[in-house]
């Protein structure tokens, strides 16, 4: 396309001249939205050719359980004796299971999903030309439901090499190849149809969702880019008839890449750990904190003698940045954590008190296992006294006394006020707030008693907020719920 330079001595009048106008304009706009189209690939065809020999099949098997074995082999005798008959020798058969996975490494690296080996006995890779080999588990990971494997090839195997997910936009053309229904190597194009998809499979759930076919036992098979690129792992379907309907779901290579790269090296994941318990900022306590945008992620409690707690991270702080990337919202703080290196500084950015941009420096450690979380206790605290309703939040609040604690079941150590009574037609009620529930902060603020709180409402609402967060305790875990006050 030739655009005349601005230099140009030519000159148009008249209706031309408004029409050469409005084209000149337009061109720039036209030119780049050509730039950005990417159109639909004639064929997939060379692509596939030279992905599919990295791609493999996997086959694994697991011994019946003893006794299931035993009930089978009973049976399986008393059918051949009604009939007069001795039952033949039956070898005990292995259950088996088949998935995908893909050589990351010439020299024999398989990745695939922990839940295609998980309890196998014994784990076979089969090539695009049939080869066989046993393989080896380097190690697996739960959380994010990846495994490495290794089988010992007489020569290098051809391998594919990692992409960038977070370069991925919606729409983009992607293919995945695995092993559906135990076919062979398949081959199926789609689109990016959605990001950070939680499906509620680990902690760490930020899945790429596609509308390429994914079947039964494309599980551990990779989603490739345009450039022949891994760019997630294919793990899991929504699927009401047990077939593909245009719903796949794939681990990022971001994610998976680092997973990987641990589980080779050492046969294990470590992760960091910032000690934090940390929830979702809604709108309502993104207005009750002063927030401009309802983002980061809440601290709802901080673990005494944590890499947080160490570094001065309060309950009640927004974390608004992490290691110089911004918290988008709750679930992607987890992820940032574990990615990054045990012992690493990072900067954490967190909104403290309605107004203020905090940036402390935070070593971070080494994630405990689940049975370490578990024994973690919140720092103790103290006792309070007195009774009262609040109009303004549809909640009947007391002090703590012994008879309280009876009835509601509350530690000795618990200090704030306790709900009595909630107003069934109230904003309270429709959170979720219930009577034994222990209030311990109103808008970060510490509270002993009834009068406090009464006090705070009144200042919040002279102060023309009409919104309150309030730190609830119920079952020993801390939350924070945002309240609209009631005229």
């Amino acid at each position: 396309m030739t655009i005349a330079h601005a230099s140009s001595r030519a000159s148009v009048t008249g209706p031309g001249a408004l029409f050469l106008a409005l084209a000149l304009l337009l061109m720039p706009l036209l030119s780049a939205t050509s730039v950005h189209a990417r159109g639909t690939p004639e064929s997939f065809a060379d692509l596939a050719e030279k992905l599919l020999p990295s791609v493999v099949n996997i086959s694994t098997t697991q011994a019946v359980p003893e006794g299931q074995a035993q009930n089978f082999e009973e049976f399986f005798k008393e059918f051949f004796e009604r009939r007069g008959r001795p039952a033949p020798e039956r070898p005990r058969r292995a259950p088996s299971a088949l998935g995908s996975g893909f050589i990351i490494d010439a020299s024999g690296y398989v990745v695939t999903n922990n839940h295609v080996i998980e309890d196998a006995e014994e784990i076979k890779v089969i090539l695009q030309d049939d080869r066989t080999y046993d393989a080896t588990l380097i190690g697996r990971d739960e959380k994010t439901d990846l495994a490495l494997l290794k089988i010992e090839p007489k020569e290098p195997l051809p391998s594919v090499d990692w992409g960038d997910s977070d370069e991925l936009r919606i729409g983009d053309w992607i293919i995945a190849i695995g092993n559906p229904f135990g076919l062979g190597g398949t081959v199926t194009a789609g689109i990016v149809s959605a990001r950070a998809r939680d499906i509620n499979a680990g902690p760490y759930d930020d899945f790429i969702q596609s509308d390429a076919a994914i079947n039964r036992g494309n599980s551990g098979g990779p989603m490739f880019n345009m450039d022949g690129e891994v760019v997630g792992v294919n793990t899991a379907i929504f699927s009401p008839s047990g077939g593909s309907v245009g719903i796949g779901f794939a681990i990022p290579s971001q994610l998976a890449r680092n997973v990987i790269l641990q589980l080779r090296d050492n046969g294990e994941v470590k992760r960091g750990w910032l000690g934090v318990r940390i929830q979702t900022v809604t709108d309502e306590l993104a207005e009750g904190l002063g927030l401009d945008e309802t983002t980061g992620a809440l601290v709802a409690s901080v673990t005494p003698e944590g890499p947080a707690a160490e570094a001065g991270i309060r309950q009640g702080d927004v974390i608004l940045r992490f290691n110089d990337r911004k918290v988008e919202d709750m679930r992607r703080l987890p992820r940032m954590v574990a990615e990054t290196q045990i012992g690493k500084s990072v900067d954490v950015v967190v909104w403290r008190d309605k107004k203020e941009k905090v940036t402390v420096q935070v070593m971070l450690g080494e994630l405990p296992s689940d049975d370490e979380l578990a024994s973690l206790e919140p720092a103790p605290m103290g006792e309070g006294s007195d009774g009262g309703k609040v109009e303004a939040l549809g909640l009947t609040l007391s002090g703590i006394n012994g008879e309280l604690r009876a009835q509601f079941g509350l530690p000795d150590d618990i200090e704030g006020v306790v709900i009595t009574d909630v107003d069934p037609s109230g904003n309270a009620a429709e959170k979720g707030l219930k009577p034994g529930d222990v209030i311990l902060e109103v808008d970060q603020d510490p509270i002993a008693t009834p009068d406090e709180v009464a006090k705070r409402i009144t200042q919040s609402k002279e102060e023309g907020y009409r919104v309150v967060t309030l730190l609830v305790l119920r079952d020993g875990d801390p939350s924070w719920v945002a309240l609209r006050l009631e005229e």
